[in-house]
């Protein structure tokens, strides 16, 4: 079958298309290879050149996003440690400022240590140990879908001189990912493709290991060890989702989007988030998500994509949208 990423393309009398996991990364491959290959609770932060941080710095801190890290840097090159240790006139931008030790706060940087951490381990590139498990690495041959920058652009002008990378259609969005993608993006997957991998992925027994209650964010959100748990309440994906009784998907789904046009208004959030979902979840920037239930080992994968019908970059509501029109058909064929 031939891969058309970003196109639509017949391959075999079929149409395929390439997606850029984006953030999908961090439990599918980083998560995954730390589970397997580290010690959760050693102390790191001599190891990654933290010398002057009062606290340990653990694994089991970094997959749930609890090390106190801010959420995101710029990556000129030199180790993130001595690069942290510069005075920063962080301008009030959320992914610059850093957030209490053992308070979940979402942080690519996490993932970017624990990639460093597996290649000195196992002494192999992380890029070489994702391919192993089934995904595409980048560069890619055929680029996904181009998806506009992000906020990175403009928190990238307060955190370094460095010019802003130049978009390559073969690379993955972030202009950070460009030369540090790391542990937190830089995979694509065609929809056969991630089926096949989640199967794996879920028979292993992987999803179980993450979805652990391990730290609580300032605004309600509770992360495991590399995945957030979904929240119920009306609008939410968790409230829907949990509709599903067990055993209603016996083998990983992939969906994917139409990715054309507007969606439609997606269910109204009403109030704030409500009692935890037995399901786990975790989105990548670009647009996909990833949902699984470890109790029956029920998982559901979204791939759809984040660029406008305009061109421009969809705000969280109306990715949130896109989403739900990709996952209402399908759960109202089960129901």
């Amino acid at each position: 079958m031939e891969v058309a990423p970003g196109r639509l393309r017949p391959a075999g009398g079929s149409f395929v298309r390439f997606y850029d996991l984006a953030s999908l990364a961090k439990p599918l491959v980083t998560a995954t290879l730390v589970h397997a290959f580290l010690d959760l609770d050693a102390d790191r932060r001599y190891l990654l050149g933290f010398h002057d941080r009062p606290e340990p710095l653990t694994a089991r801190q970094m997959l749930s996003h609890a090390s106190g890290l801010p959420a995101w840097r710029p990556f000129p090159g030199e180790a993130l440690a001595e690069q942290l240790r510069r005075e920063l006139d962080e301008g009030g931008h959320p992914l610059l400022a850093r957030s209490p030790v053992g308070v979940a706060r979402y942080s690519d940087l996490n993932y970017r240590l624990l990639a460093e951490l597996l290649e000195g381990e196992l002494g192999l590139p992380w890029k070489r140990l994702g391919a192993a498990l089934g995904l595409s690495p980048a560069p890619w041959s055929d680029p996904p879908v181009p998806v506009p920058p992000g906020p990175d652009r403009e928190a990238w002008a307060l955190a370094t001189n460095a010019p802003f990378p130049e978009p390559s259609p073969e690379l993955p969005h972030d202009a950070n990912a460009r030369s540090g993608m790391v542990g937190h993006a830089g995979f694509g997957a065609t929809a056969p493709q991630l089926r096949a991998f989640l199967s794996r992925w879920v028979g292993a027994g992987w999803p179980a290991r993450m979805a652990v209650e391990t730290a609580r964010g300032a605004e309600g959100e509770r992360w495991g060890l590399g995945l957030q748990r979904a929240l119920k309440g009306p609008g939410r994906f968790g409230e829907v989702l949990d509709c599903l009784p067990l055993g209603a998907l016996p083998h990983p789904e992939v969906i994917e989007g139409t990715c054309e046009g507007a969606p439609p208004p997606a269910p109204a959030l009403e109030g704030p988030p409500g009692e935890a979902s037995a399901w786990w979840t975790h989105t990548g920037f670009t647009g996909p998500a990833l949902f699984v239930r470890p109790a029956d080992g029920a998982c559901l994968a979204l791939l759809c994509h984040r660029r406008g019908p305009d061109g421009g970059l969809l705000d969280l509501e109306a990715m949130r949208a896109r989403r739900w029109e990709a996952l209402g058909p399908f759960l109202a064929k089960l129901a």
